[in-house]
């Protein structure tokens, strides 16, 4: 069943600081995780801690930007 959510100040400033640019600095010729893959660790988190699917988020723009719509998971998802 698809929810409403709010995240909190401190959840949107660390999915925002995780899609930040990553210095790239090679170091046993290995490339560092691409924001993209930061970000869905961080939007992942805020799921399991909100309960909801990360993957099925959809922005709320009328309501802000800490606003947005997810499939809620259920007690036989956790």
């Amino acid at each position: 069943m698809r929810r409403e959510y709010e995240m909190t100040q401190a959840d949107m400033d660390d999915i925002l600081n995780a899609s930040k640019p990553v210095i790239y600095l090679v170091v046993g010729g290995r490339p560092p995780r691409s924001p993209q893959q930061n970000a869905n660790d961080a939007w992942a988190a805020l799921g399991r801690k909100m309960h909801f699917h990360w993957e099925t988020v959809e922005p709320l723009p009328s309501k802000g930007p800490r606003f947005f719509t997810a499939e809620a998971k259920e007690a036989s998802d956790a």
